[in-house]
């Protein structure tokens, strides 16, 4: 089971256990916080959708700690012009564990399948009276 939930404005794809860096929360290291826009519910091949999130389905976490990001170094330049700018940046973050994904009703996506197989016969048919059209043209 996963889900794809946005969580602090970036979209994730999640599971039970899998440990995420997010834009720092404001929570507590240890505190519980639960995320209620999921946008997509994946359980065992049973695809739930939401227009824009699920309703009722949530994903529960647990803060782990808090901390900064790898430094990135922004260098500018533009030769011969004697013109270099120098800047660096730690992004905060916060390390979060997914403990729980919870699902309540949704519309479910149709099967691939059944879309795909409407598609063909819908381009088939107009192409068989395409050619009875031409037998009938060159009979004349």
């Amino acid at each position: 089971m996963y889900a794809i939930v946005e969580i602090a404005g970036q979209q994730f794809k999640v599971s039970k256990d899998l440990k995420v860096y997010v834009h720092r929360l404001t929570n507590e290291e240890g505190s519980k916080v639960s995320f209620d826009k999921v946008l997509l519910l994946d359980d065992n091949g049973t695809i739930t959708l939401g227009a824009p999130a699920i309703e009722g389905a949530s994903v529960e976490a647990k803060v782990l700690q808090h901390l900064k990001g790898d430094k990135v170094i922004v260098f500018k330049k533009k030769r011969r012009k004697g013109y270099r700018k120098r800047n660096g940046h730690r992004q905060y973050l916060t390390q979060i564990v997914i403990e729980g994904i919870t699902g309540v009703g949704a519309k479910k996506a149709a099967p691939k399948k059944a879309t795909a197989d409407a598609v063909t016969e819908e381009v088939e048919a107009p192409k068989k009276k395409v050619a009875k059209a031409k037998k009938e043209d060159t009979q004349e």
